[in-house]
């Protein structure tokens, strides 16, 4: 993939609650931005890419078809892969692809969502999105929601490798630590694991500061052709490795533990010709404490089991760790806009390498990034986004 696209224009919303901005216009707002941060135009776009949610969380009314005629585009190329949180990690692989097979030259990637202006939950967006799945007659009745999902899912890390909930507090705490630089942070004040560990239990044994924000806003992301990219006075950011999977429940016979992640990550690696340790920056989705715990290791930066001494030993914490994660603050502090992490992920990996974060969490010099993504629930069926980053 080196070489064949950039990365040349991204721009998060600042808003965290659209109280008074409609989900078109956000996304035509987030469009603007990344444009004008490239230096292109509407204009200029060829191909457009957005999810393909039918129920309106993101794209709104028609979905694609609506936004490609509110934003005026004319394009030659359109791509609404649909999997949820990861979708837009997605996304980029498929711009590249399209870019290299000569489908567009621009692309246009925009995200947007506002659970939180409207007062809806991730439990109320999973249940209005499910109830007609085939599987929803044999699950439903049993009561899953997304945080008693993600609460199995730490609860058998606990029991398989002695994980305690002060560890997957230090994910919040770095986190925390980093969200007090953002200043459209949500949650922008300092934790400590005594906070985490004293909020309120919403599922055992996950705390209610273990869980992401809800928040609205979005972001979007310019992919173009190397001869556009050259004309562009911006720094250049070439994805060289993805990888993408469906993970599901197999009859019953699957393991908990190990989400999409063990074989995206593994693609996207072998794909990019690094490894893991070659990694300088990672964005990693962050709905809840356990899902950076369990992706940590199932993307190969620590073993399985070691997550919990890895976070708590502080190696998250830009500055003080070995591989700084999500330092605009991430989905547990800072953004989480339509219940979809993925964009924002990408916005920040792309911040690192440009070497435009804040200053108290910048990797120095950093070249290699990584940007990972979860779509649906970890401990039932979701997809899993990986993306590897080099600014050449």
């Amino acid at each position: 993939m080196k070489n064949k696209a950039f990365i040349v224009g991204a721009y998060e919303h600042p808003t965290r609650d659209a109280i008074d901005i409609p989900l078109a216009q956000l996304h035509a707002e987030v469009a603007a931005g990344a444009l004008a941060d490239a230096g292109l135009s509407l204009a200029d776009v060829d191909g457009y890419f957005c999810d393909g949610d039918v129920a309106g969380w993101d794209a709104p009314g028609c979905g694609p078809f609506s936004m490609v005629e509110y934003l005026g585009l004319n394009l030659r190329h359109l791509d609404t892969t649909e999997s949820w949180g990861s979708a837009y990690i997605n996304h980029v692989a498929h711009a590249v692809q399209a870019i290299e097979a000569g489908k567009c030259r621009v692309a246009l990637i925009t995200q947007a969502g506002r659970p939180r202006a409207e007062r809806k939950s991730p439990a109320q967006m999973h249940s209005e999105q499910t109830q007609s799945a085939y599987e929803a007659q044999f699950e439903l009745p049993y009561g899953p929601v997304v945080t008693n999902m993600y609460g199995m899912v730490a609860a058998r890390h606990m029991h398989e490798h002695g994980t305690t909930p002060e560890q997957l507090a230090w994910i919040k705490v770095a986190a925390s630590h980093h969200a007090q630089y953002n200043p459209n942070a949500v949650l922008p004040k300092v934790v400590t694991v005594e906070d985490v560990l004293t909020s309120p239990i919403v599922a055992t044994p996950l705390h209610r500061l273990d869980c992401c924000v809800i928040s609205d806003g979005g972001g979007a992301l310019v992919v173009v052709h190397p001869d556009v990219a050259r004309d562009l006075d911006r720094p250049k950011i070439t994805p060289i490795g993805a990888g993408f999977t469906v993970k599901h429940l197999n009859g019953g016979y699957f393991d908990i533990l190990a989400s999409g992640g063990v074989k995206s990550g593994a693609a996207a690696f072998a794909q990019a010709g690094v490894t893991p340790q070659d990694i300088q920056y990672a964005s990693i989705y962050d709905s809840f404490t356990i899902t950076v715990l369990v992706q940590l290791e199932n993307l190969g930066f620590c073993a399985p089991g070691q997550g919990g001494r890895f976070v708590a030993e502080g190696n998250l914490i830009a500055g003080v760790g070995r591989l700084p994660v999500n330092t605009d603050g991430g989905g547990l502090c800072s953004n989480h806009p339509g219940n979809r992490g993925g964009m924002t992920k990408l916005i920040e990996a792309v911040r690192q390498l440009r070497g435009e974060a804040h200053p108290a969490v910048q990797v120095p010099d950093c070249h290699l990034a990584l940007a990972h993504g979860t779509g649906g629930q970890l401990g039932s069926r979701h997809g899993s986004a990986t993306l590897v980053l080099e600014r050449v």
